[in-house]
């Protein structure tokens, strides 16, 4: 590679800070930065939102507020595509931004690069969420990975399902750069004070993600009956994709604290020092995931020294060593097999401070020397010198 910024790079992404709500957001915010610092790339970032001073952002007025989202974003997506400055390449992320890199490509003549951090056919039950917008997501998915000049996808799992979901892709253009994580930002921290602002106290078990089908977060309520009830529980989560399964999660989070004190419903976003002090107090991370490409929050409970216990499905296996940084349980049909074998994963680990502590100090040192955004970087650009 050669020294200089000679690379504009036009980055296209619905999240960007302050307005950051899941992986896809942090992998964006972290890989940009991780570009800028090579002194290689200069990156162009437009997203969704209100007015941002390091990014140009696009949001609508009314009365076009007022239509269907899917719609909405595409009319945000044709704004981004020609506002953009002299580029030589369009990375897009998530299919809220893929439509404006489509477009971009085919209005600038420039590669189009896409890093998959989901699937559309994958993720059935956002019809609940989208409703007819579902049909768009999924129109505006294929269409982008179908004449992308190459798919990023942030595991081998996940390059898999590209394969099977989207036959029409040439194979040979989905690369697989895993996901990676700031282990400044996140490490061991200990802060006694968020653990009493919380009342929490004691080994403990935490959950930190989206109310949504594919986080698993009922399955894990369902599998915490069957935990010994003096180890507590931590849920860090807000607001649910849709109204079904927010009413599920509130139900099953009722029904456990009628019987156990020690169960502890965080609704606000957390502010970062805060998770970190969580995380790195619990004795074990749960992910119950039912489809998960990668997933930033294992390796964020890694960094921070903690053990996980994690469905192995898409990604997961890739960032969880089993037996060595923590267990994976194999999702089955049967919910409650899943859910029995899940607890019994988490009793394993709480009941046993030194072997949580063993997998947390190797769940750091796989991080550290596997997951570096420096890493991350030199691999991406790496790819757009072979499209230019």
């Amino acid at each position: 590679m050669s020294s200089g910024k000679d690379l504009s790079v036009a980055v296209l992404t619905k999240e960007w800070p302050p307005a950051i709500y899941g992986g896809a957001g942090v992998h964006v915010s972290n890989l940009v930065t991780a570009l800028n610092a090579t002194g290689i790339v200069r990156c162009q970032v437009s997203c969704f939102g209100a007015p941002r001073p390091d990014a140009s952002a696009y949001e609508l007025n009314e009365p076009l507020t007022k239509i269907n989202p899917a719609l909405q974003t595409l009319l945000i997506d044709s704004d981004m595509a020609m506002n953009l400055k002299e580029v030589s390449l369009v990375h897009s992320h998530t299919w809220y931004a893929n439509f404006a890199g489509y477009l971009a490509s085919k209005i600038y003549s420039i590669p189009h690069v896409v890093t998959a951090h989901s699937l559309e056919p994958l993720r059935p039950w956002k019809a609940e969420q989208l409703g007819g917008g579902y049909v768009i997501s999924s129109w505006v998915e294929k269409t982008a990975y179908e004449s992308a000049s190459a798919i990023i996808s942030v595991s081998d799992g996940m390059r898999a399902d590209i394969i099977n979901a989207y036959p029409k892709v040439d194979p040979s253009k989905i690369i697989t750069i895993r996901n990676g994580i700031d282990t400044e930002k996140f490490k061991p921290t200990n802060n006694e004070k968020v653990l009493k602002k919380y009342g929490v106290s004691g080994p403990f078990a935490i959950f930190v993600g989206r109310i949504t089908r594919q986080k698993g977060l009922a399955h894990l309520l369902r599998a915490w009956k069957l935990v010994d009830p003096r180890f507590a529980i931590v849920i860090a989560a807000g607001s649910a994709d849709e109204p079904v399964i927010g009413a599920e999660v509130e139900q099953l989070i009722s029904e456990l604290q009628k019987s156990r004190s020690n169960v502890h419903w965080i609704k606000e976003m957390l502010p970062h020092d805060e998770l970190v002090a969580l995380l790195s107090a619990a004795q074990v991370f749960a992910c119950p995931s039912i489809y998960e490409p990668l997933g930033i929050v294992n390796l964020e409970a890694m960094a921070c020294e903690t053990a996980v216990v994690a469905s192995s499905v898409g990604g997961i296996p890739e960032v969880v060593s089993d037996g060595e940084t923590g267990y994976l349980v194999k999702l089955s049909q049967d919910s409650s097999q899943f859910e029995a074998e899940f607890a019994g994963a988490l009793n394993k680990v709480l009941s046993d401070e030194s072997l949580a502590q063993k997998l947390g100090a190797a769940g750091r040192n796989r991080v550290v020397a596997e997951f570096g955004w420096d890493k991350v970087a030199r691999t991406t650009i790496d790819l757009y010198r072979s499209l230019i």
